[in-house]
C-alpha cells in the first residue's frame, strides 16, 4: 500500500529500530547461559531502540510531541500532534529469548490515533494502518475474523504477574470466559495481541491496566480492519481506560458483556 509521508516515516523508523533489536536479540539468546543473565543488556537494547525512534521521528517532525515508555512525555510546539511509542513491547519475551515482541508507533492528532505501526521484527511482520484507509500486514489487506460462535473463538489477554492488583479480576475473567470459548492465549505482547485481532488470528482481546503506548497503534489496526475497540464502558476512550476490549463485530458484544459484567 502507498501510505502518507508520516506513515512511511513510521515504517522506516520501525525497521531501523527493529534491525537494532534483532541484533541484540541474538546476543540475548547467547547470554541465557551466563551467570550474570541478560537483564541489563535488555534494558540497554530497549533504550537504544527508543533513541533510534526518537531520532528518526523527531528529526523529521521536530514540532510534534512525544510520549514514550522509556523517555516519558515531551511537549511539542504543535500541541495537536504527538508520537506515542513503545520501543519494545514484550520485554519479558525478549529477555527469555522468545521471538514474540514488537515495536509500536502511533501518531495522535487532536486526541485521535490517525496512523499506527506494530512491527514484529523477529518475524518481519509489519502491521500498519491509517485512519479511513484500512489495515495491512506486509502490504496485504487484513480483516478481523468472521467467527460468530463464542465456542469457536480464541481470545488473548495478559495475565498479571508479580503480585499486581489486577490478578484476581483477570482470574475471574478467565473463569467466566474459558468455559464458553475455544481457548485463551497469553503471549506477552499487547501490541501484537491487538495486531493479531486485526489480522483475524485472534477473535478478541482484553486486558487491564495497560498504558497508552501499549495499545495506541493496535487500537487503530483493529478498527481499520473492521473490528471494535472499547474501554470499561462503550463510551470510554480505550486509550485512557483501565480496561481495553477488542474483537470482531460478530462476538464483540457477547464477549464484552462477559468481561464487563462479573455477576
Amino acid at each position: 500500500m502507498k501510505g502518507s509521508a508520516n506513515l512511511n516515516l513510521m515504517i522506516k523508523a520501525a525497521r531501523r529500530a527493529g534491525r537494532s533489536l534483532v541484533k541484540d536479540f541474538r546476543e540475548v539468546e547467547n547470554l541465557q547461559v551466563s551467570a550474570k543473565g541478560p537483564g541489563d543488556f535488555v534494558s540497554k537494547a530497549d533504550l537504544e531502540a527508543e533513541r533510534i525512534l526518537r531520532e528518526e521521528l523527531l528529526d523529521a517532525r521536530p514540532n510534534y510531541g512525544w510520549l514514550g515508555e522509556e523517555t516519558g512525555t515531551t511537549e511539542g510546539t504543535d500541541p495537536t500532534r504527538r508520537w506515542i511509542v513503545d520501543p519494545l513491547d514484550g520485554t519479558t519475551n525478549f529477555l527469555h529469548g522468545l521471538p514474540h515482541w514488537a515495536i509500536s508507533i502511533a501518531l495522535e492528532h487532536k486526541g485521535e490515533i490517525i496512523a499506527g505501526v506494530v512491527y514484529d521484527a523477529a518475524k518481519d511482520e509489519m502491521f500498519q494502518a491509517e485512519k479511513g484507509l484500512g489495515a495491512f500486514m506486509n502490504d496485504q489487506r487484513i480483516r478481523v475474523s468472521g467467527r460468530s460462535k463464542m465456542i469457536e473463538c480464541i481470545f488473548a489477554t495478559g495475565v498479571p504477574f508479580g503480585g499486581r492488583s489486577t490478578l484476581p479480576a483477570t482470574l475471574q475473567d478467565l473463569g467466566r470466559l474459558m468455559p464458553v470459548c475455544a481457548g485463551v492465549r497469553r503471549w506477552g505482547s499487547a501490541a501484537l495481541d491487538l495486531a493479531y485481532v486485526a489480522a483475524g488470528r485472534y477473535d478478541g482481546f482484553w486486558e487491564r491496566a495497560l498504558n497508552p503506548w501499549d495499545v495506541a497503534a493496535g487500537i487503530l489496526l483493529v478498527r481499520e480492519s473492521g473490528g471494535f475497540v472499547a474501554g470499561r464502558t462503550a463510551t470510554e476512550n480505550p486509550l485512557d481506560s483501565k480496561l481495553i476490549l477488542a474483537g470482531n463485530g460478530q462476538v464483540f458484544e457477547q464477549f464484552a458483556g462477559i468481561i464487563r459484567n462479573p455477576a
